[in-house]
């Protein structure tokens, strides 16, 4: 049969035979309803249908619409026929048929649209089915807003900001379906219980810490890899896709054409590079359920790189993007392979290290985790803390607002966070920084 006839009467007949008993007379019967006339090899396709699938991919439309579509190309032309018409389209009743976690029910996209209490109609919009996203000019017809920031050593980072509606949806997703799903153990950004502190005191007192970067870490998940998860999480392939499109994003056109291109060679390798991420549909970093998709999408990547971890008798943490590893000197004497092997796994499972930023450090350098010294205990680094004991300090003198020199709006709050940060590091000048603190004048700011 020609192939156009079948891509266009596959899934009428998938969502035909996912409407009702899953025997041969009703699946035919079913067929004999959607087409007109009734073709005279209904009955073979059945047959090769329930040998194919013993019992009702409820989940699964778009694969037997697939298999549907293999099955009439073999057709020879006697059998075929004239190709019939659709007559009818009846409704696939769909189903989870498996939930590993206990993530809400929703077996179609009208149970999704429910769920977040949104019409049909609003939410094919926010999952923008028309994928006007990449291309529309006007900015009050997209759903994100973008920005971008310089970063020292690599290109520009690009946030892209859902807007308040999506937002909510976003976070709805999040809560009620995401922290349903674990991460890897060795995932500690992101994750309930588990910090840069955490992440941090698996390598305290090692010989030997290596730390990697991932490059461009959330643009490198794709959207194909985003439905993976909704799959696994046993939703059928309708609702994984709306998930996906609603937790995606592709950059528009215009907008990366605004970010600011390198000059020098290895840099404008990888702009190209995160160019291309950004184009196709990934993780927008901005979004609230980001991290928690990122997380799980580098699930298998983490559990490689811990069995090569403990395969040298080392340590293996992730936080986002940050790899570290730690160990004897095995990890110094062999860092060039260790970390070719590192590089090779990541391909594999979609990522990419960034070896500009690949730093081997043995015990007698100072050794930093996420910004956490922890050569023999944690501890923030010396600069670090002079260069904010010395902020309160001419605050104290000054007045505070001539130390605000990023604009942070609630400086006080900002300079309370930095403090309770280093008080969870190192109790004794954490206490130091809180009484130089309580020397500020907030209501008499001599700078004003």
């Amino acid at each position: 049969m020609d192939r156009r006839a079948c891509a266009y009467l596959s899934p009428c007949l998938a969502d035909a035979f996912l409407a009702g008993a899953w025997h041969a007379a009703a699946l035919a019967a079913r067929a004999g309803q959607v087409l007109e006339p009734r073709p005279p090899w209904i009955e073979l396709l059945v047959r090769d249908v329930l040998a194919a699938y013993h019992r009702r991919p409820a989940d699964r439309p778009r694969e037997l619409a697939g298999y549907i579509a293999l099955r009439l190309e073999r057709l020879d032309a006697a059998t075929a026929g004239p190709a019939p018409r659709v007559r009818r389209w009846l409704v696939a009743e769909l189903a989870m048929v498996r939930r590993p976690w206990p993530v809400p029910e929703l077996a179609s996209v009208g149970a999704v649209a429910s769920h977040l209490e949104v019409s049909d109609r609003h939410l094919a919009w926010l999952a923008d089915v028309r994928g006007l996203e990449r291309t529309v000019a006007e900015e009050k017809l997209r759903h994100y807003r973008y920005r971008w920031l310089p970063r020292h050593g690599g290109p520009p980072r690009v946030i892209e900001r859902p807007k308040a509606r999506l937002k909510s949806i976003q976070r709805r997703v999040l809560h009620e379906v995401l922290d349903w799903i674990p991460a890897h153990d060795a995932a500690h950004g992101f994750t309930r219980g588990r910090s840069a502190r955490s992440n941090a005191a698996a390598h305290t007192r090692r010989p030997v810490v290596t730390a990697l970067d991932l490059e461009d870490f959330f643009a490198s998940v794709s959207a194909p890899r985003v439905y993976g998860i909704f799959r696994t999480a046993g939703y059928p392939e309708p609702v994984a896709h709306t998930l996906t499109a609603l937790t995606t994003n592709a950059v528009p056109i215009e907008e990366w054409a605004a970010v600011p291109r390198p000059t020098t060679p290895t840099l404008s390798h990888a702009h190209h590079r995160l160019g291309r991420r950004l184009a196709a549909p990934h993780l927008p970093q901005g979004a609230p359920t980001s991290p928690a998709l990122a997380n799980l999408a580098a699930f298998t990547l983490d559990r490689r790189l811990t069995g090569l971890a403990a395969a040298l008798g080392a340590t293996y943490t992730r936080y986002a993007d940050d790899l570290t590893f730690s160990g004897s000197s095995r990890l110094l004497d062999r860092g060039e392979r260790i970390r070719d092997i590192i590089a090779t796994i990541a391909r594999e499972e979609g990522f990419a290290v960034n070896t500009r930023k690949s730093v081997v450090t043995p015990r007698a350098g100072r050794q930093q985790v996420c910004g956490i010294v922890v050569n023999e205990r944690l501890n923030v680094a010396r600069r670090e803390y002079d260069e904010l004991k010395a902020i309160i300090h001419n605050a104290a003198r000054r007045g505070p607002s001539g130390e605000n020199r990023a604009g942070v709006s609630d400086f006080r709050a900002h300079l309370l966070g930095r403090i309770a940060w280093i008080e969870s590091l190192h109790p004794a000048r954490g206490a130091k920084l809180h009484r130089e603190f309580t020397r500020i004048d907030w209501d008499h700011d001599r700078a004003a």
